[in-house]
């Protein structure tokens, strides 16, 4: 029989409510080898020695080197949902462009045997040709440029029930990608910029920005663009500037306007607001003001686009950026009327703690049929303090904060309803006072487990993920990946907390997708009018311990061989039956249907007998101090009511309450304040005894 020493001695479990918030870094080395390197070059290019400070081997063409070959792991490990990082080799050129990126190894159990890997290297063909510079993104368009994308962003198609391990695969080529370019390519990859302080705030107006340097003003009058023409063949395309030499040419005032003090003082609390809202995360905008004969904007600018006649420009480095093509009212201390606001994107790589400069470019066409063209270039510079910004920290990645942006929706309806279930697990009392009010609550509850948790946000809870803690023991370990999948992370912090309060129950008993699956297919039998099979406590007990012992050697498979653990996690029909939706190998489909049909003659066998997951949520629930389904004097002798109805086998004897065994259905709540089925109280009430 399986005692509490048993469960005890799983304790070294408990570590996980501390682990999932840990980021712990994995140390990279050297992982590809020159013979794999040689391997795996694109064709027409020869592969270098390795240097001593770097992982990446140079790609060689003509005597040239034209780019580097690097494995991922050397840097970017980041973990996926096995807590093994995806091992891909990645040709980067000279400019920055991807050239290829081949899968070396991976363990994301979606692509192991579920959809099978050749989705994800379908997914991974569409980096060819990209750049780093350019804004690549996960989503539901296919090709190089989304109609709808901004500043030419790339828009790769994802991977159906698998976004978030194609989400951890952007980071990692990504990632890694800049980084061997910062190492090796001046000028090819964007610089780690600063942050803006959104709440660092100065109370400024016009005369005060310009005044700090915060606007600053390239004016021009018209002999200084003469005398920059003079001696070229466009000297005298100018008829109207010699004979006003100085008059103004043009005048530019610029501020970087995502800055608080700076977009309040421009456009007011409310204009800056509206501003803000047209923004991306990392993105920066530009106000620039004008005024003279000649306009940065010119008579074929096009609202939206990127003006022609101005460069930003950076340590050397071109950034782009277009018009906002929307309107703003001006603060009042505003002296100048004709402005647009430039959105630069995040992936343009502008540093606003950096000084960077705009330059007027002007151009003059001298010829008509076939003109010769003359450009001058005017430049100012702006520098603006450290006080206004943040400089990231170079170790955390949060490329994540991508995903909990496109699903606030769900997050939205997954808080609310984990509010419910808060609620009503406190309420409890009032919440089972009509007893078929409340079942048929719980089954809706459950229908929305089953269909838009599991199927639909595909947020079932899996073993795989306490293995990937149990790596740690011998292996630094990154829970990183949980960051990039928000329903899932939201439902693990809420079955911890709700372990150290309710116990396991609260997941088991109501956030299960297969635990729901389990309860339709039970609540099917009873419609069919199924026999039940009861086991005695006796065989009861002994089948408990089953799980614990799959547990222990998952848990020791994992240390020992965690390719082997991971084909032993199969136990799970999660994926199977949620995750792919039953849309997988005959075996498999077999096994998963099996425990259903199962789960219809005895109630939910799985859960109560085989589960690994619920096992490690039993041992970690053992911090619970609090006992809150309430008992009586008379629970367990002489009356035996609860114990009986209870499916779980989770009340003993003497009528006391097995918490690691408890799914929080409720029934014996129900019946513990019904004074018809309550036997204590229907006594107390033919005796007129208050109870």
């Amino acid at each position: 029989m399986w005692d509490a020493n048993f469960v005890e001695s799983g304790r070294g479990l408990r570590g996980l409510l501390t682990a999932l918030v840990l980021l712990c870094p994995v140390t990279a080395f050297a992982h590809l080898s020159e013979e794999m390197a040689k391997s795996l070059a694109p064709p027409g290019y020869d592969v270098g020695l390795r240097d001593d400070k770097s992982f990446a081997f140079p790609l060689i063409k003509a005597g040239r080197v034209e780019g580097y070959l690097f494995d991922t792991l050397d840097y970017a490990p980041v973990p996926g949902f096995s807590g093994t990082p995806m091992e891909l080799a990645v040709s980067l050129d000279s400019q920055g462009a991807i050239m290829d990126v081949q899968l070396l190894n991976q363990n994301e159990p979606v692509f192991v045997d579920g959809l099978g890997v050749e989705p994800f290297l379908d997914f991974l063909k569409q980096y060819k040709g990209k750049h780093i510079r350019q804004n690549i993104s996960v989503g539901s368009v296919y090709g190089a440029h989304d109609s709808s994308a901004k500043d030419g962003a790339v828009v790769l198609d994802g991977i159906t029930k698998a976004s978030a391990s194609v989400r951890i695969a952007n980071v990692t080529i990504l990632s890694s990608a800049v980084a061997v370019a910062r190492s090796h390519f001046a000028g090819a990859a964007p610089p780690t910029g600063a942050k803006v302080k959104a709440d660092y705030r100065e109370d400024l107006d016009w005369s005060e920005l310009v005044k700090r340097g915060y606007v600053k003003t390239l004016t021009l009058d018209n002999k200084t663009v003469q005398h920059a023409f003079a001696g070229s063949i466009a000297a005298t395309d100018d008829p109207d500037g010699p004979n006003d030499p100085d008059g103004l040419f043009t005048r530019i005032d610029f501020a970087l306007a995502d800055v608080p003090s700076i977009g309040i003082a421009l456009f007011g609390q409310g204009g800056y607001a509206k501003l803000m809202k047209h923004l991306d995360r990392d993105d920066h905008a530009i106000a620039l003001f004008t005024e003279g004969r000649w306009s940065f904007m010119g008579g074929n600018f096009v609202r939206g686009s990127q003006p022609q006649r101005i460069k930003i420009e950076q340590s050397g480095f071109a950034i782009g950026g277009r018009d906002l093509a929307f309107s703003l009212d001006l603060a009042p201390s505003v002296p100048m009327k004709d402005f647009i606001i430039l959105r630069l994107p995040g992936s343009a790589g502008l540093d606003p703690s950096v000084p960077w400069s705009l330059s007027a470019v002007v151009t003059r066409e001298h010829g008509i049929l076939k003109p010769d063209v003359e450009s001058r270039s005017f430049a100012q510079t702006i520098s603006l303090p450290a006080a206004f910004f943040t400089k990231p920290d170079k170790s955390t990645d949060t490329s994540w904060i991508d995903a909990w942006v496109e699903q606030w929706p769900q997050i939205t309806f997954l808080v609310c309803l984990l509010t419910g279930l808060t609620i009503a697990l406190i309420f409890q009392r009032r919440v089972t006072a009509h007893k078929r009010w409340f079942d048929g609550a719980r089954l809706i509850f459950l229908a929305v487990t089953l269909v838009w948790i599991g199927w639909v946000e595909q947020a079932q809870l899996s073993i795989v993920t306490v293995l990937g803690l149990v790596k740690g023991v011998t292996h630094p370990v990154d829970m990183g990946f949980l960051l990039f999948d928000p329903p899932s992370l939201i439902l693990w912090v809420f079955t911890l907390v709700c372990l150290a309060v309710w116990g396991r129950g609260s997941f088991c008993g109501w956030l299960c997708p297969f635990g729901a699956l389990q309860e339709f297919a039970d609540l099917a039998a009873r419609w069919l009018k199924l026999p039940k099979w009861r086991f005695s406590p006796k065989l009861a007990k002994l089948g408990i311990g089953v799980k614990y012992l799959i547990l222990a050697v998952l848990a020791v498979g994992t240390l020992w061989n965690s390719a082997l653990a991971e084909i032993l996690a199969e136990v799970e029909p999660f994926k199977t039956s949620i995750t792919l939706g039953f849309h997988r190998d005959p075996l498999y489909v077999a096994y998963a249907a099996g425990l259903l049909i199962w789960g219809m003659v005895v109630y939910k066998p799985f859960c109560r007998f085989l589960c690994p997951l619920g096992a490690s949520l039993a041992l970690v629930g053992r911090v619970r101090r609090w006992n809150w389904i309430p008992r009586r004097r008379e629970c367990g002798t002489p009356c035996k009511l609860c114990q009986k109805a209870c499916a779980y086998y989770a009340i003993d004897a003497q009528g006391a309450i097995d918490y690691s065994e408890c799914f929080q259905c409720l029934d014996c709540v129900a019946i513990y304040h019904d004074r018809k089925a309550c036997v204590p109280l229907v006594l107390a009430d033919r005796r007129g005894r208050t109870l």
